[in-house]
């Protein structure tokens, strides 16, 4: 028998996108959570109703005719996320691929477009099923149509279902009357205004007893509470308008007939489509094609189950060494850094032990098994791991593979590699974390057996496609290793004197006291200077400034608006000195203070897994944004000091991104320019401004660095204007003269554009990938700064590359020769040693040895060495 689904495309889409984390993504960038989430309910309804036709209405982005009719028609909606903008089409060709009609009309939205269908079915003689988020679907419940709302929680779905008689169950009116309610009720969402002062409550009781508006008005006088009464009497053609604008439309002219929609399970279930969601890393949907494709896709997505078997630690090991075992996977139970035991994956079996003395299961098995774990800089010192141990971090592969992740948990990885159900990503097992107290809590048990045979399962495919992407050597040379580097450097951590944070503290107290009685002067009266809002009033009202319009929330004093008025009035500067003061003394002084441990040290943690790029970032507290362009945000770095007996050894990379540039472009100038090591920025502003070498002045130097760097970021001739301050038209004539003294770099930025329009993505020097999804956008905005990634990428990505070759470098020669000297801190271009005084002179050699030589570029590294006995002097 013929049975009908019809599908709101927009609001099924919608539920998937806010149910499941906005940050899942394809390998290439693409976001995939309202897909998934769509696909997931799709096929629960699917399964369930066995639907012989199909189609899915969606919204045209255009007025409809209801806007004609209210011009403010969901006029209180925001804006479409770009991040789901962009999934649209992406879901309309899977459902082409599985035959499945898709459907919009100018002038209607989906409702209407389901409704039209559902009459028809109705007409046909077809059952029909209607499946929504949108409760105002239930007006088309008949006895034969079903509306079905799907809830999604924690991964897990559930759907309810209305019939014209649930319909009266749950609101008390029936499905005709539900729009009589939306009438007297209006709707928020849709901007709809019903009556003011009836809410649902009062106008299911109104309905229920009138069944209509035109008889509640008959009866006005009987109406109750006296307010609705008084309300509805006032505001009649309001309420019949709204209910009219509620009204789903049943007779729109369609270009296709319910006839049209047919399916069969066989396009469903294509191999067009498994290979499309296969391209997308959408595994647990393609589970769903197990006994629709045979046992070979079945296999490839089946999970074990993950049963545990208790041994002695003893009995582990020997099962390990006994049986030749090529590798394993590890979940430690660790409480506040303690062993107590854990599970280890060996082949199909996990093993639990109770027992402390797996810390020491890196020595007790041979040297050749591979351990496979999760986060290995947080283990190294529990477990005495070495750079050169056996071992395999499945976080840090999947960074290298999906960069543009915002976490790598096990949840995550399991769903991405391995096809498991993604719940959530705060769950695992479906369960939320539990804090972990009993090696007996059977939660607890399921819970480390779940992380161990994860890390064995996914590490294979993990590593495989890091060879299939080029990563490999990227992995093994660069990230492993890196890992041991910055475990050292967090272990060391950074002598800091709270007594000159808490100096510099009060001297930013009194500046910032001055300057506030300085800003109440020039206003002419006291006023919250950190108000947005009241300096809003001041500055643009009061004083009379222009260069900012007022919204509803007021006017903009953002640091851009405030910059271009720095000029306009005195009391500006004193305004943008004030907030940057107060920013320095809450996050880096008291910031600071506040991390500052037992030992006088603050211990920074070191992140490798954070930005798209490679860079490395660090947290509680950030030591990569020390303030640097102002002499008083310089003076934090006094704070930080060698311990005695040892001095400060700094070296920082010169002019790194453009050495970068030069040798990755292959523009002959440049390079040229960089091999007599001639001053690059004088050189350019020789030759843009077309004046002799000896004869560039520094505000020529200046503003040829800033083209200089610009470029490396695809910087506009609009961008370059406000950073010069100089019109645009003469910025644009500045980078067309640049482009042609290096016009292998114009061709050289051209080029990764294409490339990554191409591929999805651009890589390093080193094979680094980053994916740039913004390129697909129908935002300009998102597209420009696509462009703009796909230049800088492969630069910046390179660079932060080197600066790691370097640390691992370093860090190896300082350990080789027994020097106590250590490593200690890296901020972008810069590392900082703390050197024994006594190795003072060796160090400053190898520092600078090392950097220079971490990479063969076609230009020479350069770095600029300074010692002393603060961060502020060795800087």
């Amino acid at each position: 028998m013929p049975k009908l689904l019809l599908i709101d495309g927009n609001s099924i889409m919608n539920r998937g996108y806010f149910a499941l984390p906005k940050d899942l993504t394809s390998k290439d960038g693409i976001h995939t959570n309202a897909i998934l989430g769509f696909l997931n309910i799709f096929f629960k309804v699917y399964e369930e109703e066995k639907p012989t036709h199909i189609a899915v209405a969606f919204d045209v982005h255009e007025p409809t005719f209801r806007h004609k009719m209210y011009e403010a028609y969901k006029g209180t909606r925001h804006g479409m996320d770009d991040e789901l903008r962009e999934q649209f089409p992406v879901i309309k060709e899977i459902l082409g691929l599985m035959g499945i009609s898709c459907m919009e009309k100018g002038g209607y939205e989906a409702d209407d477009i389901i409704g039209t269908l559902s009459r028809e079915a109705l007409k046909e003689g077809i059952s029909a099923t209607i499946l929504s988020g949108d409760r105002d679907l239930l007006q088309l419940a008949t006895d034969t149509v079903l509306v079905r709302i799907p809830k999604t929680k924690a991964g897990k779905t559930t759907v309810e279902n209305y019939y014209a008689e649930d319909v009266v169950k749950e609101y008390g009116v029936t499905p005709l009357e539900f729009i009589e309610m939306k009438g007297l009720m209006g709707d928020t969402s849709d901007n709809i205004p019903g009556v003011q002062g009836i809410g649902p409550k009062t106008a299911s009781n109104i309905i229920q007893k009138y069944h209509s508006i035109e008889e509640a008005l008959n009866h006005i006088d009987e109406i109750k509470p006296d307010k609705a009464r008084k309300n509805l009497d006032e505001m009649r053609d309001m309420a019949l308008f709204s209910r009219d604008l509620a009204t789903i439309k049943l007779d729109c002219e369609l270009d296709k007939k319910v006839n049209d929609t047919e399916v069969s399970e066989k396009d469903i279930f294509s191999s067009s489509v498994y290979s499309r969601l296969s391209e997308l890393d959408l595994r647990t949907i393609l589970k769903r094609f197990d006994s629709a494709m045979g046992e070979e896709v079945a296999e490839s997505v089946k999970a074990p189950a993950y049963d545990v078997i208790e041994k002695s630690y003893g009995e582990i090991i020997d099962i390990i060494n006994k049986n030749s075992i090529k590798e394993i996977g590890l979940s430690p139970f660790l409480v506040q850094g303690e062993v107590y035991g854990g599970c280890v994956a060996v082949g199909e079996d996990i093993y639990i032990t109770r027992d402390s003395g797996i810390c020491n299961i890196r020595k007790d098995i041979g040297k050749d098994v591979l351990i496979n774990m999760m986060s290995i800089k947080e283990y190294i010192d529990t477990f005495s791991l070495d750079e050169k141990d056996s071992l395999f971090d499945i976080s840090l592969g999947a960074y290298l593979l999906e960069p543009l992740q915002s976490s790598y948990t096990y949840d995550y990885i399991a769903y991405r590699y391995l096809g498991y159900e993604l719940t959530d990503e705060k769950t695992l097992t479906g369960k939320k974390e539990i804090t972990i107290f009993s090696i007996d809590d059977e939660d607890v048990r399921k819970v480390l057996a779940y992380k161990a045979g994860v890390a064995l399962a996914a590490a294979a495919d993990i590593k495989e496609k890091l060879e299939k992407e080029g990563e490999g050597d990227l992995y093994r040379d660069i990230e492993h290793p890196a890992l041991f580097v910055l475990a050292s450097m967090e272990k060391a951590g950074i002598k800091t004197l709270r007594e000159v944070l808490v100096q510099y503290g009060n001297e930013i107290d009194v500046r910032v006291e001055e300057l506030t009685k300085d800003i109440y002067g020039l206003a002419g009266e006291e006023f919250n200077i950190n108000s947005t809002k009241q300096l809003g009033v001041i500055l643009f009202e009061k004083l009379g400034l222009t260069g900012s319009k007022k919204t509803k929330s007021g006017y903009s004093t953002s640091a851009d608006v405030l910059i271009k008025l720095k000029d306009k009035h005195e009391i500006i500067p004193l305004i943008l000195e004030y907030r940057q003061l107060t920013k320095v003394k809450s996050t880096y002084v008291e910031g600071l203070i506040s991390t500052i441990r037992e030992d006088g040290r603050i211990h920074s943690t070191f992140n490798q897994t954070v930005t798209a790029t490679g860079r490395l970032s660090s947290t509680e507290p950030n030591l990569q944004n020390l303030p640097t362009r102002t002499a008083m945000g310089r003076e934090i770095r006094k704070a930080f000091v060698p311990e005695d007996g040892y001095v400060f050894v700094d070296a920082d990379y010169s002019q790194i991104e453009l050495r970068v540039m030069a040798a990755i472009s292959g523009d002959e100038a440049l390079i040229k320019a960089f091999n007599e090591a001639k001053d690059i920025h004088a050189i350019t502003a020789s030759q843009v401004f077309d004046v002799p070498l000896e004869e560039v002045t520094p505000d020529l130097r200046r503003k040829a660095k800033a083209v200089n760097f610009g470029i490396i970021y695809g910087i506009s001739s609009f961008g370059l204007g406000e950073d010069l301050g100089i019109s645009r038209k003469e910025a644009s004539g500045y980078i067309e003269k640049y482009f042609e003294t290096y016009s292998r770099i114009k061709q050289y930025l051209d080029e990764k554009v294409e490339e990554a329009k191409e591929k999805g993505y651009v890589k390093t020097l080193f094979g680094r990938i980053r994916p740039i999804p913004e390129l697909k956008s129908s935002n300009f905005m998102q597209r420009s700064f696509g462009e703009r990634v796909a230049m800088n990428s492969p630069i910046q990505g390179t660079a932060a590359d080197i600066i790691k070759l370097a640390m691992i470098k370093v860090f190896r020669e300082l350990k080789d020769k027994g020097y106590s000297s250590r490593l200690i801190l890296q901020i972008h271009d810069e590392l900082l040693i703390e050197a024994d005084k006594n190795e003072e002179e060796a160090v400053r050699e190898l520092l600078e040895r090392c950097m220079t030589e971490a990479a063969e570029l076609a230009v020479p590294l350069y770095v600029d060495v300074h010692t002393g006995q603060s961060l502020y002097d060795a800087k």
